[in-house]
């Protein structure tokens, strides 16, 4: 098993409905190299990665290259995780939370 598909990967927005469609369990963490907070959520996004691997695809999304898809979803403000379930958004997270409530959001899905 390859240590590349635990890693958490930079996404395009072209890139986010390619995801979105072929993934059953789709976690988009929107970010910025700006933003501290953002620093704090980024190790927890690794760890989900690694703890659902095979069953949760995880990516990230820089809201400075991508601030359509950010104003698509209404988001205002960063850190937001959010949890896609065969396409439809089923939760969203925004600011800093503890690992357990990203790992639960995402353990009932599976």
């Amino acid at each position: 098993m390859s240590t590349e598909a635990d890693t958490v990967a930079d996404i395009q927005e072209s890139e986010f409905y390619t995801f979105l469609t072929q993934e059953k369990i789709l976690v988009v963490d929107f970010t910025a190299t700006w933003c501290g907070p953002c620093r704090l959520v980024s190790p927890l996004m690794e760890q989900l990665a690694a703890e659902y691997n095979g069953r949760a695809k995880v990516v990230k999304v820089d809201v400075d290259n991508n601030k359509p898809l950010f104003k698509q979803f209404g988001l205002r403000s960063i850190p937001a995780v959010l949890i896609f379930k065969d396409g439809d958004l089923v939760e969203r997270i925004i600011g800093v939370s503890a690992y357990e409530q990203y790992s639960d959001a995402v353990k009932k899905l599976i």
